[in-house]
């Protein structure tokens, strides 16, 4: 898991720096809305790699040991507590972002470590990369098809 996290924390600045080069190298050109997806996946990447280093953060201080490490940090809240004393383990979900606080029994409940705005953000942000990088060309292909029908 930790491993993982490793590899995602450099990929993930790498990827919106990238899209954000070239969405911002491409703008003079007349495929505007190629640059709009790729400034609006150069975001999505910037805020799941924010994400990312919250959850990361939340496994270092699971992974403390010593004083005070039971139950785990990330799983204290004044509004968990109960639950948090039943603590036995945790997991981390890549998506949506968000570490995960398993409890005897089999139980489970996220922990409050990936900021809420994160996921919504990601998520829109991607579909709206997505649409702005697959319209053009059905409404492209759409038009090819008519004017070979003509």
């Amino acid at each position: 898991m930790a491993l993982l996290l490793l590899l995602l924390i450099p990929a993930a600045p790498v990827a919106a720096l990238g899209l954000l080069g070239y969405g911002l190298g491409t703008l003079g050109h007349r495929a505007w809305h190629r640059n709009v997806a790729a400034l609006l996946g150069a975001v999505a990447a910037g805020f799941y790699t924010w994400g990312l280093l919250h959850l990361a953060g939340a496994v270092v201080e699971a992974e403390d040991g010593g004083a005070s490490s039971s139950p785990l940090l990330p799983c204290r809240t004044l509004a968990q507590e109960e639950r948090a004393a039943r603590v036995v383990d945790y997991s981390v979900d890549y998506v949506p972002l968000r570490f995960v606080c398993e409890t005897t029994g089999g139980g489970s409940y996220p922990a409050e470590s990936v900021p809420g705005y994160v996921n919504p953000a990601v998520a829109g942000l991607a579909l709206a990369a997505g649409v702005c990088a697959v319209v053009p060309a059905l409404v492209s292909g759409r038009r090819a098809a008519k004017s070979r029908a003509a």
